[in-house]
């Protein structure tokens, strides 16, 4: 799978730049034309100071969008975060199928005037951490979610500190799903927890039907 992999590498530390928009989008156009493909988002860094300076709105927008097109790749998505991982790193991390972080990591929301900075991040951390305790606490106050605490709050998948047998192993968990195949899987359980059954069966009857055209003919009973 290495020879597939697609790697994205982003440091919280920075701050938003057109200049990591363009990497963020260059990484999908990659991953969009190689068959088979897995992008790899190697994480760390937190900001420190300000995380305002020098952004304007347009950027942020072109960030967030950035990340949803990473969100929603026809490809696995994997993250490995080491040490703080805050910002930008944060973003992208919880924007990713499947998070390998370091027994070092902290998930760490960035606090500035007094405040966390109020990104999709915060949108991602509350619907994936199901409004327990700890991300409460993050989103509110900027409490680091360390790494043991990240993982029972189902925020990540694994700590370990053999990121390259983690990676070797999660290569094994998604050999043979097809990325498009698996996109679809992802939307589906997205909108999961914002829509009805009534409204959602519609389009999982469509993906049903697009499973049962692939299949040869007669192998339905």
């Amino acid at each position: 799978m290495e020879d597939r992999d697609v790697t994205l590498k982003i440091d919280g530390a920075q701050p938003i730049t057109a200049e990591l928009v363009a990497r963020v989008a260059d990484v999908c156009d990659l991953a969009e034309s190689t068959e088979g493909s897995r992008v790899v988002v190697r994480l760390t860094g937190a900001p420190v100071g300000s995380v305002y300076e020098g952004l304007t709105i347009g950027l942020v927008n072109k960030w967030e969008r950035a990340l949803r097109r990473l969100e929603r790749l026809p490809a696995t998505v994997v993250a490995v975060a080491d040490g703080d991982c805050g910002g930008t790193a944060l973003d992208a991390l919880l924007a990713t199928d499947y998070r390998v972080v370091t027994a070092s990591a902290r998930l760490v929301v960035p606090v500035d005037g007094g405040a966390t900075w109020p990104g999709m991040a915060l949108f991602r951390l509350a619907q994936q951490g199901a409004n327990t305790a700890g991300v409460r606490r993050a989103v509110l106050f900027g409490q680091p979610i360390d790494a043991p605490a990240a993982l029972a709050l189902r925020l990540v998948d694994e700590v370990t500190d053999d990121v390259e047998g983690a990676l070797a192993g999660v290569a094994g968990l998604a050999e043979g799903v097809p990325g498009a195949e698996l996109a679809i899987r992802r939307q589906l359980m997205f909108d999961a927890s914002a829509v009805t059954f009534e409204e959602a069966l519609g389009v999982h009857l469509a993906a049903c039907d697009r499973v049962l055209r692939r299949e040869p003919a007669g192998a339905a009973s």
